[in-house]
């Protein structure tokens, strides 16, 4: 067996129940290693610009499913990328980035903006954001409960 490049920090489940805590949100996750990024779910997506010239982004996001209380933010907008998603499908998407904690785990993390509302999970953590963990599929919520 070859020896990993690099010391993993932990093992994760296939899902996990993450806070993004400058959003004050708790949530769960799904570890997507077909992913390059991470996305968060958003919904009414808008970018202005400050008198500063710095970019903005707002959103509004539900923490656990559209029955949910929706939260409005606007943060720094970090970036904005092209995304393909599994289905071929490929679009720009505005990046914001954050700190997340996983349990014991904290690590920033860049997250896309799109509308997951079809989805199971609000939030999929995709390769970047796991750099150094190692993902064990049969495996959830092994670093808490939900």
């Amino acid at each position: 067996m070859k020896e990993l490049p690099y010391q993993a920090k932990a093992v994760i489940g296939r899902r996990e129940m993450v806070t993004l805590p400058e959003l004050r949100l708790h949530l769960c996750c799904k570890a997507d290693t077909g992913a390059r990024t991470s996305a968060l779910h958003a919904e009414e997506i808008e970018t202005h610009e400050d008198e500063d010239g710095q970019l903005w982004v707002s959103f509004i996001t539900h923490s656990a499913g559209p029955t949910t209380p929706a939260h409005r933010y606007n943060l720094h907008l970090h970036d904005r990328r092209r995304v393909t998603s599994s289905n071929g499908h490929s679009e720009w998407r505005y990046v914001i980035r954050t700190p997340m904690q996983m349990g014991d785990l904290n690590f920033p993390v860049e997250l896309t903006l799109t509308d997951r509302s079809n989805m199971r999970h609000p939030m999929l953590l995709g390769r970047r954001a796991m750099r150094r963990l190692l993902v064990a599929p049969g495996a959830a919520f092994l670093h808490g409960e939900p």
